[in-house]
This record gives structure tokens, C-alpha cells and sequence, in this order.
């Protein structure tokens, strides 16, 4: 299912008219990693690297939206965040990850 998700995340990017294509090639190469690291956190966390990847999709909704509302993206791109907290030291390169991402998706200029 994660992995499922995180495939649906980059076809939505992939398709986005509104994102810039170096802020695609970038947030699909972080993607990427993400999905290795939430595939190893589900052998232990499942419910958390299912709230991750869900944070995920909904951040990348937000940002790839015709009429992005900044309120949306910033709440998806906070609940992001607040999802891989406890995380900073068994997981580092997760938490990494994801701040990459937030960071990411909250400079897209809007």
C-alpha cells in the first residue's frame, strides 16, 4: 500500500502543469529515497509510515493543484513534518528526507 502511494505521488508530479521541471526531477529523485526508507520503517512502524507516505500525498496534492491555496499546502507540509517526529534518532535519514521535502514543496514561490 505504501509503495502504492508513493507511485501515485510520482505520477502526480510527473504530470504537473503548474511545478517547475528541476522542482519535479528534484522532488522525484527525494521520493525515491523516501520509499526505501518508509518501506524499512513499515517492518516496524507501519502505521507511522503509513501517516508519512498519506502526509506525503497530501503535500504533493497541494502543491501540484491548478489554484494552490498556501493555508493547504502549508497544513499538509506541517501535518509532513509533524509525522516523522520521534523518529530523529532511529531514523535520520527518514526525518532528513521528509524536511527535504517540506522545504521543497514550501519554496515553490506561491
Amino acid at each position: 500500500m505504501i509503495n502504492d502511494t508513493i507511485t501515485k505521488i510520482e505520477a502526480r508530479l510527473q504530470s504537473s502543469e503548474t511545478m517547475p521541471e528541476e522542482k519535479k526531477a528534484e522532488l522525484l529523485g527525494l521520493l525515491a529515497t523516501l520509499k526505501g526508507e518508509v518501506g524499512e520503517l513499515s517492518k516496524t512502524h507501519d502505521d507511522e509510515a503509513r501517516s508519512i507516505a498519506g502526509f506525503t500525498d497530501l503535500s504533493a496534492h497541494e502543491a501540484t493543484r491548478l489554484k494552490r491555496d498556501p493555508r493547504l499546502l502549508q497544513l499538509s507540509i506541517d501535518g509532513l513534518s509533524a509525522s516523522v517526529t520521534g523518529f530523529e534518532k532511529s531514523h535520520p535519514r527518514l526525518v532528513q528526507i521528509v524536511n527535504a521535502i517540506s522545504n521543497t514543496l514550501s519554496n515553490l514561490g506561491i
